[in-house]
């Protein structure tokens, strides 16, 4: 009998084997178990009784293989108890090379869903086995395309293995799905400039920060982000549905939906934000938000560690947590949007209001690191609403306010150019993709001087560029395109700080 054990978002291969010897009864499970794995010898005995089946009374060993794996959770039960019954000779032991079985039991027979339903779902089909599991988790297995057996009770697995042939998979049953509304640019009133510079953001898959006082719309210009980007692919939702079907939070009809916008509060911790655990470590924020968005509201609020922590997820697209159980990597190719104020007051620091000091205000931006701002694409203010502009309804709807079609075309012509998106461009790519006219050149050295940029923010810039002349259309960078995309990093300044 096979399982499947989880580790990350990967699905090892567990044995379960039964022996039943003479002696006192008595149960164990060896092979590196949890609590919870220990746990399974009174649910799998209450499920068998309850039904209607006698329980061996013999001395069971179970195995679960290979020992040095640990095993944790419930997912095992239904194995357990299968190769139990077999080993008794109550049910017959044919199909069980063929099978894998995920599935944690009731007292009663019933058989609950597991996290990493998909993962292991794709593990069996590769090993060319079926996978039998509970029928609330026939919906995400079957997301692979291949066979999936649900059962419902432990009496359903039973008269499956009494079959004379492993009978064919049930059609996935139409759910319904929740509507997901999704938020439009044009809600946001005014801020043309911020909508342009997420415009940038969403045809390149590029890193953004706004900076403004409260109020101005920040968050809400965030939050339709989303609604920018091109749906999910298939490949990219089972991805995301991997990944957050092993940190046991999954709504399938939502994510199948839309793209992740994951929006933690500032006090979330190191471990919460990019992923951790005392024993086998589950995915933090950064990888909840694979193939979708990350937005941190007020940025320099958020620990130090935590920020810090970013920078190598932001250029690696994934991360590695390494506990004394081993290594276990998770994805992370999410796309950050930060907003924060202009200092700890709230108030924008260009006007009269600004009741902050100089020194205060240094402080306030200095809880952000160069390192991190550099690996930000885009830096853009967005400054206090005028009232008269949010009374003014004309101001509300417009053509160039739904810019998906323009979007789609320049990811579309990336993809056909790069492989991918602007934002991967590899720097030996970038001579032959962004090549500059001998006084395009020149302009840049000179801001490359003036702004401090590094290599790496000089690099950004051009990835900007050929986004802008994506989004127009051009197949070369243009003058207007690098001046655009230099004015998105004059935010920042030699010390990494915002001027």
């Amino acid at each position: 009998m096979y399982a499947r054990a989880q580790r990350g978002i990967d699905a090892p291969s567990v044995a379960i084997e039964a022996h039943l010897s003479s002696g006192l009864p008595g149960f164990s499970i060896v092979g590196l178990p949890e609590t919870a794995v220990r746990e399974a010898r009174d649910r799998v005995k209450s499920a068998i009784q309850n039904s209607n089946l006698e329980f061996p009374s013999a001395r069971i060993t179970i195995n679960l293989a290979p020992a040095d794996l640990p095993k944790q959770g419930g997912r095992f039960d239904l194995g357990i108890a299968l190769a139990i019954l077999a080993a008794a000779g109550i049910v017959p032991a044919r199909h069980l090379d063929s099978l894998e079985v995920l599935g944690e039991l009731g007292l009663f027979g019933a058989v609950r869903p597991v996290a990493g339903a998909l993962s292991a779902a794709m593990a069996a089909a590769r090993v060319g086995r079926r996978l039998l599991v509970g029928t609330a988790n026939h919906r995400e297995a079957s997301l692979t395309g291949d066979a999936v057996l649900p059962v419902a009770h432990l009496t359903d697995a039973l008269a499956l293995l009494r079959a004379a042939s492993i009978p064919e998979a049930p059609p996935v049953p139409a759910t319904p799905t929740p509507a997901v509304r999704i938020l439009e640019l044009r809600d946001v009133r005014g801020q043309a400039a911020a909508k342009r510079a997420l415009t940038i953001a969403a045809a390149g898959g590029h890193h953004l920060l706004f900076t403004g006082p409260p109020g101005a719309g920040k968050t809400m210009l965030a939050q339709r982000l989303p609604g920018l980007l091109p749906p999910l692919t298939d490949a990219e939702a089972r991805d995301v549905v991997r990944i957050h079907s092993a940190s046991g939070e999954i709504e399938l009809g939502r994510l199948l939906q839309r793209r992740p916008f994951r929006e933690p509060h500032h006090s979330a911790s190191l471990a919460a934000l990019i992923g951790g655990g005392s024993h086998i470590p589950r995915p933090g924020e950064i990888s909840l938000a694979h193939h979708g968005v990350l937005f941190l509201d007020e940025l320099p609020e958020f620990d130090r560690r935590s920020l810090e922590a970013l920078r190598q997820p932001l250029e690696g697209r994934g991360v590695t947590l390494a506990r004394a159980s081993g290594h276990v990597h998770y994805p992370a190719n999410f796309q950050l949007v930060a907003a924060m104020n202009p200092c700890a007051g709230g108030r924008d620091c260009q006007s009269n209001g600004c009741r902050c000091s100089p020194g205060q205000q240094r402080r306030y931006r200095s809880r952000l690191s160069g390192p991190l701002l550099d690996r930000i694409d885009l830096h853009v203010r967005v400054p206090a609403l005028d009232p008269k502009e949010l009374l003014n309804s004309d101001t509300r709807h417009g053509s160039d306010e739904t810019p998906q079609t323009a979007i789609r075309d320049a990811r579309e012509l990336q993809q056909r150019r790069n492989g991918g998106l602007n934002r991967d461009l590899a720097a030996a790519q970038l001579d032959d993709i962004c090549r500059l006219s001998q006084h395009d050149r020149e302009l840049l050295g000179r801001a490359v001087d003036k702004l401090a940029l590094s290599a790496r923010g000089c690099h950004r810039v051009l990835r900007v560029a050929r986004t802008i002349a994506d989004l127009d259309g051009s197949p070369h960078i243009r003058r207007p395109d690098l001046t655009e995309a230099l004015s998105y990093r004059s935010l920042v300044d030699a010390a990494g700080e915002i001027d």
